[in-house]
């Protein structure tokens, strides 16, 4: 009989194993069968207050560790700081069964809450937050400019993505030897400036780990990343066939158009008051001030600004590359005088190209004394959670993180470690068009699998796309302010910044790619198709690649797709799942293809792959609870489910990034 989560096991109980096939929501619930969860589903651990469950990985001999992310300051120590951890003591048995651990009890005690909690095993941290590492020359996670300076707010006017080292996020761990007991652990930090460190890590003969600092180091750092520009927001990642980290740029600032919107309707309204996203106001001078710059100026006609949050960390950004310091003070900065951190001073030497953030990072020696990393901008531009490459080594799939965003696909022309030169891998990239759009009408999520096809946005090289994305390196904050303000912003800045801003939400940036040009694009898309276009556009999909999708009427309307994996090696007829954090906005509204029950709390979907390793039908097998749920069904229920990992034996590890909704507690959570 189908009952509800928490009915068949009352709330907070502590053997927490949900296995069901379908469920019976209470009667006031708003969308019936949620939560819902196809197999078993267990709690593993749960996280100290305030910090996020990021970068699940299981060792080969079954030991599973993760990074504690932004926890709260004020837990008590060592949980007040973020750090990588492992679970000393404790190995899943990779036999495929969910049996190997008791479920864990929801924390309930403040105690219980400020730390980390697991079912078996010790938390025990490897490394954490501003550790002396490198011969104690750099602190972990801390990016530094060309000359060595920290970039802190310490030492640097301008706006933070997060606070440095605060955010360590995807863990990979690259073995070199035989037995896998020693190697490289390399670790995303989810900043702006972005960064990968690689600390060397070593197992005793008891199974413990042991960090060596000494000789970690940030890549961020180095001169082959700072050559590529660095990095931007480095979030979820992958390790990839050929046994290299794969890190994601969550470059949760690309969006040019915000929610539903498309470029064409900018173009036909002759404006974009209302619909304009944050990237068009990259290279304006603090630029994350554009949303509080949009409300004076339109007051009750003001709208968001997708995005625009994201653009934080910009100026850090430039002072990595070697931008002089604006309107520094020869003291370190008052934190508390906002207006001399953000100040709207002009960069003008150097600023970083928009076109150069959004991509995977992969690191083709990784145990190299200094990696050389590559970017694959030829799998396209977004704000990527997390990549999959299949064992074919030719097919990709990405999810790109936030509202209105797309799952896409890359298929390569050869394998992709095949190639003598990474700038020569070619391919063609994909987004989804859901093909059963009707089925999923107000539909629970739960009794809707979604049905799709490849829609091809066109073909490239990488080097091909990076000599187009060239084409913009030498744009800084001043030409923002020449090309758009008709005042001299050297006599009135204010003045000039308020003339430029509007001008931007009217007509666009005209320092990048124009709406002109992907309205023409896809009009010659739709005309000649993908590979008909005109020479001078083919860079439109892969350089504006969420905007392009957008405008040939692919399906961009999954709200934070934050995970994609499959077991290491899959086959035709293995799975491969998809993390949806929040099924609503544009999933769930009256526009677009997809409108099924909004579900809050996210789904997990999982696809069957196909014999070319295409898939093409989104099965849910875990769904959250409604927002409207109390805690008697939202504390045993998956919620806000982020990133995703499929260990050896086919178990997945879920992740939270939650949302307390109805819960009695606030932590986030890792589910078996």
């Amino acid at each position: 009989m189908a009952t509800s989560v928490a009915a068949t096991l009352g709330a907070s109980v502590s053997s927490n194993v949900i296995g069901i096939e379908s469920t019976e929501p209470p009667e006031d619930d708003d969308t019936p069968s949620a939560p819902y969860v196809k197999g078993s589903l267990k709690r593993f651990s749960s996280t100290a207050f305030g910090a996020e469950v990021t970068g699940p990985f299981v060792f080969d001999d079954g030991t599973p560790l993760y990074s504690l992310q932004h926890p709260s300051r004020d837990n008590p120590a060592p949980y007040n700081r973020s750090g990588i951890g492992y679970f000393e003591g404790f190995r899943f048995s990779m036999d495929g069964r969910n049996d190997d651990f008791s479920g864990l009890s929801t924390p309930q005690t403040n105690e219980e809450k400020g730390m980390v909690r697991s079912a078996s095993g010790e938390f025990t941290f490897l490394a954490r937050e501003e550790d002396r590492i490198n011969g104690s020359t750099e602190r972990l996670g801390v990016t530094q400019t060309p000359d060595g300076w920290n970039i802190t707010p310490d030492n640097f006017a301008g706006t933070q993505y997060g606070d440095p080292a605060s955010n360590p996020d995807c863990n990979q761990f690259i073995p070199t030897d035989e037995e896998g007991t020693e190697g490289f652990l390399f670790t995303n930090w989810e900043n702006s400036p972005g960064n990968v460190s690689r600390i060397p890590i070593s197992q005793d003969e008891d199974g413990g780990w042991t960090a060596d600092l000494e000789n970690a180091i940030n890549l961020a750092n180095t001169e082959p990343m700072r050559k590529l520009g660095g990095t931007r927001i480095n979030c979820y990642g992958d390790r990839s066939p050929w046994n290299t980290m794969i890190s994601a740029e969550e470059n949760y600032a690309q969006p040019r158009v915000s929610l539903t919107a498309t470029v064409s309707d900018i173009v036909e309204k002759g404006s974009g008051k209302n619909l304009i996203g944050g990237c068009q106001f990259w290279n304006r001078p603090n630029p994350s001030g554009i949303q509080e710059a949009i409300d004076e100026y339109y007051g009750d006609e003001s709208w968001g600004v997708q995005g625009y949050w994201a653009l934080t960390g910009l100026e850090f950004l430039a002072y990595y590359l070697g931008a002089e310091r604006i309107d520094q003070t020869a003291t370190p900065v008052d934190q508390s005088a906002e207006d001399e951190r953000n100040t709207t001073n002009p960069i003008g030497d150097v600023y970083p190209n928009p076109y150069r953030y959004g991509y995977f990072v992969d690191f083709p020696e990784p145990t190299a004394e200094t990696p050389e990393p590559i970017k694959y901008y030829v799998m396209g531009r977004a704000s990527w959670e997390s990549p999959d490459i299949q064992s074919d080594k030719r097919t990709v799939y990405g999810c790109s993180d936030g509202d209105s965003k797309g799952i896409y696909k890359f298929v390569a022309d050869e394998e992709i470690d095949g190639y003598c030169d990474p700038m020569n891998v070619a391919g063609t990239l994909y987004a989804p068009k859901v093909t059963n759009a009707d089925a999923a009408k107000k539909n629970p999520p739960s009794d809707v699998s979604l049905e799709f096809e490849w829609l091809e946005l066109g073909h490239a090289a990488n080097y091909e796309v990076e000599k187009w994305i060239s084409e913009y390196d030498d744009v800084t904050q001043v030409d923002y302010l020449d090309t758009h303000a008709d005042t001299d912003w050297e006599d009135d800045l204010d003045t000039a910044l308020e003339e430029a801003d509007t001008e931007v939400v009217e007509n666009g940036n005209r320092n990048y790619i124009t709406n002109e040009e992907i309205v023409e694009w896809a009009e010659q898309y739709e005309n000649e198709g993908p590979n008909g276009v005109d020479e001078e556009l083919r860079k439109v999909p892969f350089l504006e690649t969420r905007a392009a999708a957008k405008e040939v009427g692919a399906t961009i309307e999954f709200n934070k797709a934050e995970g994609v994996d499959s077991v290491d090696g899959a086959q035709p007829g293995d799975y491969i799942y998809f993390a949806i954090s929040a099924l609503n906005d544009a999933l769930a509204d009256t526009l677009g293809d997809v409108r099924l029950d909004r579900v809050d709390g996210g789904v997990v979907y999982r696809a069957e792959l196909e014999d070319d390793y295409n898939v093409s039908t989104l099965e849910p097998v875990i769904v959250g609870p409604d927002a409207s749920d109390p805690a008697d069904i939202a504390d045993d229920a998956l919620i806000n489910v982020d990133n995703i990992y499929v260990m050896d034996d086919g178990r997945v590890l879920c992740c939270e990034d939650a949302d307390k909704f109805g819960r009695s507690y606030s932590n986030d959570c890792l589910y078996v």
